[in-house]
């Protein structure tokens, strides 16, 4: 019988009893956060994983436990040079993995950052479409030859994306007032759009790809919040549903943020998360557009898993990028 996980679960519920060996993963921002848990493990149960990130001297102290649980699990790790604001550093580690010739079973895109002043990343992409969507979009793509059939992608997503759609027109806030969060919503929201188009391509050599929602957890994201923001907007999302008659709400551990993306990458079935997102380890139902939704209740907005939206954007992506990807 297959075991119901929910908001609760941790990586290692998700994980207890699967063996990952012989399994390869590339887990990108593996220098704090949900991306040192996923990574975590991934390698404490047998996988091999590549972890990505910017700043490899604070990956590396990061991941101690990364490299100790691996090898208590017989799994590995090792990190890759990856700065995902700048299409350079995004080429060049692409061109490095595609070299080894080794295959992946699994990419979870989870690098990220959130709600950051008005700026550009090195090619001129505003930084949180350019960092969190583009260049995913481009690292994905040009390993996308290693992925091995029954491989998945996984993008990190948020519910943030119900902040805004992306903005074909002015992805890069030219003619738009500039808002931390709308822009966070746009760069979410490609995520999962991302998904929906990569899936579609390669669903039928047995390649699937989802996004997720791993929920409200105190991380280094929210580094460019001000002070008291986050304890402001929970107040509000509490003074909500205690009008509502719910109860208030809880943030979520690292381990239990982190599983919905190993759920979704290992555990969950293809057919069921391919195309789709996910959150509190479950395919998310889709909220139509019109219709009310608070932050913290369940759902995707119907534009960020709208098939025709998704090859919009994959078309304008391969524009912006200046690279065309079958």
């Amino acid at each position: 019988m297959t075991q119901i996980f929910g908001a609760s679960s941790t990586t290692e519920d998700v994980l207890s009893g699967v063996s990952l060996k012989g399994k390869r993963v590339l887990v990108t921002g593996v220098s704090a956060g949900l991306g040192v848990e996923t990574t975590r493990a991934l390698a404490a149960h047998g996988a091999q994983v590549v972890g990505a990130a910017r700043n490899l001297a604070k990956a590396e102290q990061a991941t101690a436990q990364v490299r100790a649980d691996a090898a208590r699990g017989g799994g590995g790790f090792e990190l890759a040079a990856l700065d995902l604001a700048d299409l350079d550093s995004v080429r060049t580690c692409a061109d490095q993995l595609n070299a080894t010739g080794l295959p992946f079973d699994l990419i979870i895109a989870n690098a990220g950052v959130m709600a950051t002043p008005f700026g550009h990343t090195k090619d001129g992409f505003e930084t949180q479409f350019g960092t969190n969507h583009l260049g995913h979009f481009v690292l994905v793509n040009r390993i996308a030859g290693l992925m091995r059939t029954g491989a998945r992608l996984v993008n990190v997503s948020s519910a943030g994306h119900r902040f805004a759609d992306v903005d074909l027109e002015d992805p890069n806030f030219a003619h738009t007032p500039y808002d931390s969060f709308a822009a966070y919503g746009r760069s979410k929201t490609a995520n999962i759009l991302f998904a929906v188009a990569f899936d579609a391509r390669h669903r039928a050599r047995g390649v699937r790809a989802t996004a997720v929602h791993p929920g409200g957890i105190m991380t280094e994201l929210a580094r460019h919040m001000q002070a008291g923001a986050i304890e402001a907007m929970v107040k509000g999302i509490n003074e909500q549903a205690a009008a509502e008659g719910k109860p208030p709400f809880q943030f979520k551990t690292i381990p239990q943020g982190a599983a919905t993306s190993v759920w979704a990458g290992v555990v969950g079935a293809a057919d069921a998360v391919g195309g789709h997102y996910c959150e509190d380890c479950h395919v998310s139902p889709v909220v139509p557009d019109d219709q009310p939704i608070s932050l913290v209740s369940e759902g995707v907005r119907a534009y960020a898993v709208d098939p025709a939206h998704a090859e919009a954007l994959w078309a304008k992506s391969e524009d912006m990028v200046g690279e065309k990807f079958s």
